[in-house]
């Protein structure tokens, strides 16, 4: 199950963990009242659905702007203007597909001061049976071409569940972003913040990107991704409240009613399977003999 960057930030926040100030905004006519309520000089606009590349996106519809799904901005009348703009239109990028995704809901948050831009995530490391800790000194919105370029420039770094976190490895992770002075001391702390949360929250991903060094020093997560074990939703009531179904396929929906694993994909072949790896083995044999 996955949420909103907004909802994200929320549980962050709640964690301790340094995010910035923001709104969500459901309605146009509530725009200016959030943007109001937060410090500028500059306000982010943010479109919410749960798809990357928001940054780099476009919508449809005539009249929602080409400056994609994210905006500065540099007024609270600027900042409403643009929240109007993209509530209620479709935003497509390279993870919806041409369908794109249909904005129901606006996060307009303070802007930050970037000194640096880092990539960092937890993930669930199913060859080794740990949780990983995924970092690099290149965030921001090309981490996708930083994977498939230069390789090199992103390292991992798994946590043996015998001895769960240790401060070393937030040291290690400082080392591996090249932070310096007070900002490593920020990091082994954030770290342990984010891997307590992970486990706790039954987390199968947790993506910060960027994580950022504002001039002023301080570490900060700029944006927030998250996925939660869906088998284990049953222990969490507060992440089961936070579920958008209008971001779901409709199919997969129905399906997940009567506990029914459903995928959805093009073509016009179904497979009912007994098991993941059957499943995968007769569709890889299907588009063998081209179908």
């Amino acid at each position: 199950m996955n949420i909103h960057e907004y909802q994200a930030k929320a549980l962050l926040r709640s964690y301790g963990a340094p995010v910035s100030d923001g709104r969500v905004v459901l309605r146009a006519e509530e725009a200016k009242t959030a943007a109001g309520e937060l410090d500028g000089p500059v306000w982010v606009v943010k479109a919410q659905i749960h798809a990357g590349g928001r940054g780099k996106g476009s919508f449809k519809e005539e009249g929602a702007g080409d400056k994609g799904g994210v905006r500065i901005t540099k007024s609270v009348s600027e900042a409403a203007e643009e929240a109007k703009k993209m509530l209620g239109r479709t935003l497509v990028t390279k993870q919806t597909g041409e369908a794109g995704k249909q904005v129901g809901r606006i996060y307009i948050e303070e802007g930050a001061a970037i000194a640096k831009e880092f990539y960092l995530a937890l993930l669930v490391d199913r060859v080794t049976s740990r949780v990983s800790f995924v970092a690099s000194t290149e965030g921001g919105m090309d981490i996708e071409e930083v994977a498939e370029k230069t390789p090199e420039k992103i390292l991992s770094l798994s946590v043996d569940p015998a001895t769960g976190y240790q401060p070393f490895h937030g040291r290690r992770i400082a080392f591996m972003l090249e932070l310096e002075g007070a900002a490593v001391k920020q990091c082994v702390k954030l770290m342990g913040t984010l891997y307590q949360m992970f486990l706790e929250k039954d987390m199968e991903m947790l993506e910060i990107n960027p994580l950022i060094l504002t001039e002023g020093g301080e570490l900060k997560c700029l944006d927030a991704k998250m996925g939660f074990d869906s088998n284990a939703i049953y222990r969490h009531s507060d992440i089961a409240e936070l579920r958008d179904t209008t971001e779901e396929d409709p199919k997969e929906l129905e399906a997940s009613k009567y506990d029914l694993n459903y995928i959805a994909l093009d073509g016009e072949i179904g497979c009912m399977v007994n098991g993941a790896g059957l499943a995968m083995a007769t569709m890889d044999i299907i588009k063998l003999y081209g179908a």
